[in-house]
C-alpha cells in the first residue's frame, strides 16, 4: 500500500507535456545552468543580490508549480529564483505568462496568481493581445525546456550548493526538500 501511496504522490506533483497534448523532445541536451541563464526570460525574486541562482520552469495553469511556489517562498532570502513561464497547457497559459513577464511587480503579480489558481479560480486574467517579442520568448522558454527532455513542469535547474554539481528535477517539493535539493540548510 505505502509503495502504491508514493508511486501516486510522484504522478500528482508534476504537469507533464503528454497531460497537455505535446510530446518531450525526442533527442534531450544536457540540462546546463548557463544555457537556461544565457537563453531563458524570466522574472527574478529572493535574493537579488545573490550569485546563487535557481532556475523554475513553470506553466501558469499548472497547480504543482503553485505548490513550488509557495514552498520557495521561505528560501527566497537565501537564493535568487527565475520563474521560466512556459506554455504547454492551454492557450491561457501564454497570456497569463504575458501578464507575469510584463508585470511591474511580477513577484506580487505571481503571488496572487497562484492563490487565485491553487483556491479553484483559475488565476489572473491575461489579455488576448500577446506582444510579439514576448511570445517569442514564452515559446522560445518552451522550446528550451523540451530540450533538455523534461517530462513535466515545474522544471527545477540549479547548483546545488553543497557539492557545485548541476541538479535539475521536475515536480513540486515541499520547502525542505527543495532546500535539501538546492544543498540549503535551514535554520
Amino acid at each position: 500500500m505505502f509503495f502504491f501511496l508514493m508511486l501516486l504522490c510522484l504522478a500528482l506533483s508534476a504537469c507533464s507535456p503528454q497531460e497537455a497534448g505535446g510530446s518531450a523532445a525526442p533527442d534531450k541536451r544536457e540540462v546546463s545552468v548557463a544555457t537556461v541563464a544565457a537563453q531563458a526570460k524570466g522574472f527574478a525574486v529572493g535574493s537579488m543580490m545573490n550569485a546563487n541562482t535557481v532556475y523554475v520552469f513553470f506553466d501558469t495553469q499548472c497547480p504543482h508549480c503553485g505548490h513550488l511556489w509557495e514552498a520557495s517562498q521561505a528560501l527566497h532570502g537565501k537564493v535568487k529564483f527565475v520563474w521560466i513561464p512556459v506554455g504547454m497547457i492551454n492557450a491561457i497559459s501564454s497570456a497569463q505568462a504575458a501578464a507575469l513577464l510584463t508585470a511591474v511587480n511580477p513577484g506580487a503579480l505571481m503571488s496572487e496568481h497562484e492563490a487565485s489558481l491553487l483556491a479553484g479560480k483559475g488565476g489572473i486574467s491575461g489579455s488576448s493581445s500577446v506582444p510579439a517579442d514576448i511570445e517569442k520568448a514564452i515559446k522560445s522558454n518552451t522550446q528550451l525546456l523540451n530540450s533538455f527532455g523534461a517530462e513535466a513542469v515545474p522544471f527545477v535547474v540549479a547548483k546545488n550548493l553543497k557539492t557545485g554539481q548541476t541538479v535539475s528535477r521536475d515536480g513540486a517539493m515541499s520547502t525542505p526538500v527543495l532546500a535539501e535539493f538546492l544543498g540549503l540548510d535551514l535554520p
